[in-house]
């Protein structure tokens, strides 16, 4: 079934696309649409802005407003949770019995303003979660704790779901402060 307010401007949505599109093209979409979405909210609030499309590590959109410039970066989902490598916001260390967290990744910017968007299914369905870096990173030292045998040791994934950012929904009040508007 079609999403009307994408169908408008000649797509479906993602999630229909699911079983005949490749993971990599829906995600990709899922991305620029958050990008886009994020983008067209920083210009309501007379922010200039313009996304890179994942062309920047850690800089999803520019903008500026007022005399400050600043990077946002924006993770979109179309299902319940973002995933990650731990490692980014962890050190983690292999061993031959699992894995041992060994603190946090001091080369984490915890200052980074970051937008989650969950995609709704229609337009205005969206919903936008709005931190700091900083508090993801908490977030997961605070809950991840390294795979032990007979888990896949190997495997550095982990993930937040939507249900633990409540307390960041619409919490535009973070970009408005750094961009002084």
């Amino acid at each position: 079934m079609a999403n009307p307010a994408l169908t408008r401007i000649g797509l479906i949505t993602i999630k229909s696309l699911g079983a005949r599109m490749a993971t990599g093209l829906s995600s990709k979409l899922t991305g620029q649409i958050g990008e886009h979405l994020v983008t067209a909210e920083l210009g309501r609030m007379g922010i200039i802005a313009t996304p890179f499309s994942g062309n920047v590590p850690d800089i999803d959109i520019l903008a500026h407003a007022n005399r400050v410039t600043g990077h946002i970066q924006v993770k979109a989902i179309n299902r319940d949770s973002w995933q990650f490598d731990i490692r980014r916001f962890l050190d983690v260390e292999l061993t031959a019995k699992g894995q041992i967290v060994k603190g946090k990744n001091r080369g984490l910017d915890r200052s980074i303003i970051c937008v989650f968007v969950s995609l709704g299914a229609q337009l205005g369905e969206d919903k936008f979660y709005i931190f700091k870096q900083g508090w993801l990173q908490n977030y997961f030292a605070g809950r991840y704790k390294g795979r032990k045998l007979p888990k896949n040791i190997n495997s550095f994934h982990c993930a937040i779901w939507e249900r633990d950012m409540r307390q960041h929904l619409e919490k535009w009040k973070i970009v408005t402060n750094k961009f002084k508007v």
